[in-house]
């Protein structure tokens, strides 16, 4: 089974507002504006769907979605041709302001707590991704909890879909990146940034050892990759074969948006396709510097993205020789 499930329990507007130079406390002249479909599991499925040349025909995207406001997400899985199997709960979908000032090159980001989730709710969901494995062999529960959830829950969904030979991927943060990390049963795929990932473990990583020796900690427990991205320095990226740096080409920022998901969905895509590690790590990096050359989580035209992935430097910094026949 190849198909893909991305699960957004807290999904977003997307507003974008670019104000270059802009002022805290003073009266701010914008340049410009976007609104879109957003989340972290909406913009992965997004830039999944790219990857087949907008033919998202394998792809579902589901989660919890405001029944007041979801024409865009409507819009945007209908075009790229998602399966919508999103819930509708009672009330909007919450709004995620992002200030961009291109001068800086610098995003802010406030995001809304989002609706609050109901026991039925999660009792639906529960349901649906038990529907969903039946003919999916790939799950990315990405983002942030809304009110009303437990820390806890992709915990149980990482235990019941690996119980059932579903790959996983995890790409979140605070308290239900800890309760993830601290989990009997590991995701496949983890993926936080360097911060997230140090709060999570509750200790300094201040060095690329630093990193590198938790990520083996979290195989060493069970995950296949554990992929840690650096922002402009790149990621690492550890598996069961090998650890390697990936080192991102410098380019002009758009907008930051759905940088992180787009290497999420290199990583689950390369896994796929069988790709070997520094492979992987080429086309997620290349995946995610597509995307912060325009606004919103899409991918740029084949050609381009070729380009800017040939660009990646992928070094390969060791092989992890005691994974390889555990």
């Amino acid at each position: 089974m190849t198909g893909v499930v991305t699960v957004t329990l807290n999904p977003a507007l997307d507003l974008t507002v670019h104000a270059a130079g802009w002022q805290r406390g003073q009266v701010n002249a914008g340049q410009g504006m976007h609104l879109a479909a957003g989340g972290k599991g909406v913009n992965v499925a997004s830039i999944l769907a790219d990857l087949r040349a907008g033919q998202g025909e394998g792809v579902t995207a589901t989660g919890l979605l405001g029944d007041e406001n979801p024409e865009r997400f409507e819009t945007l899985l209908r075009d790229k041709g998602i399966r919508d199997a999103f819930l509708r709960v009672p009330g909007p979908t919450r709004v995620g302001v992002k200030l961009v000032d291109p001068a800086a090159q610098e995003t802010t980001d406030i995001n809304l707590p989002g609706l609050t989730a109901t026991p039925q709710d999660l009792a639906a969901l529960d349901a649906r991704l038990d529907e969903l494995s039946a003919d999916h062999g790939a799950f990315v529960l990405a983002g942030s909890l809304p009110p009303g959830v437990d820390a806890d829950v992709y915990v149980r969904w990482v235990e019941r879909l690996r119980a059932a030979g579903r790959f996983v991927a995890v790409d979140t943060s605070g308290a239900a990146l800890s309760a993830v990390l601290a989990a009997p049963v590991l995701p496949n795929l983890i993926k936080p940034n360097e911060h997230e990932l140090a709060a999570a473990l509750g200790r300094d990583l201040p060095t690329e050892d630093a990193l590198l020796a938790a990520a083996h900690d979290l195989l060493g427990r069970g995950a296949d990759v554990v992929a840690v991205s650096r922002g402009e320095q790149g990621a690492l990226l550890v598996s069961r074969a090998a650890t390697v740096r990936a080192r991102p080409p410098r380019v002009p920022v758009v907008s930051t948006v759905g940088a992180g998901d787009a290497m999420v969905a290199g990583l689950v895509s390369a896994h796929l396709d069988g790709l070997s590690l520094p492979d992987a790590a080429r086309r997620a990096t290349g995946f995610s510097v597509g995307t912060i050359t325009r606004l919103g989580a899409h991918l740029p035209p084949r050609a381009e993205l070729d380009t800017l992935t040939a660009q990646v430097e992928v070094t390969l910094l060791s092989e992890n020789k005691e994974f390889q026949h555990g």
